[in-house]
């Protein structure tokens, strides 16, 4: 699998993430500035509540900026032999279900659909993340969340 073709989906999903928050954090600025939020006595918040969503909302598209910016500059490594930011791993479960991680500097958790597969960003701040960091293939791979216990073998790493 190309990792470049992967980083230009990240970043196609980073850069929908991206408008959906500009169009949130521009409804919420005209409603802030809004002339009929404009407070008719002291206990009247409405407009107060309105500048702290639009504050929320721009820090939101800051937020999603820096990950396209991130993503964009990380380096993709070509043949690493353990696992490191920019690794695709293949992972194999009890059952041999297999799965794939990307170790990405952020978006953890983001699903990316590419040649008939599902990809999950995974960071290194997540438990899954630290389980894998340094390991190589045919290492095995465990954590828990909660009360759930995950045990994986490492099939692939590229």
């Amino acid at each position: 699998m190309n990792k470049l073709d992967l980083r230009q989906a990240i970043v196609s999903f980073l850069r929908s993430k991206l408008a959906v928050a500009v169009s949130s954090a521009q409804r919420a600025i005209e409603s802030a500035t809004d002339e009929e939020t404009v407070p008719e006595h002291k206990y009247d918040t409405l407009a107060l509540e309105a500048s702290y969503l639009a504050h929320g909302q721009a820090m939101r598209v800051q937020e999603c900026e820096q990950e396209i910016q991130r993503i964009t500059t990380m380096l993709l490594p070509d043949a690493p032999d353990k696992v490191m930011l920019g690794s695709l791993v293949s992972l194999l479960d009890v059952d041999d279900k297999r799965q794939c991680f990307f170790l990405a500097p952020c978006a953890g958790g983001l699903k990316v659909p590419l040649q008939h597969h599902s990809i999950m960003l995974v960071t290194f701040d997540s438990p899954l993340g630290k389980a894998l960091k340094a390991k190589r293939v045919g290492d095995e791979v465990s954590y828990k969340i909660g009360k759930i216990d995950y045990n994986y073998e490492i099939e692939t790493i590229s």
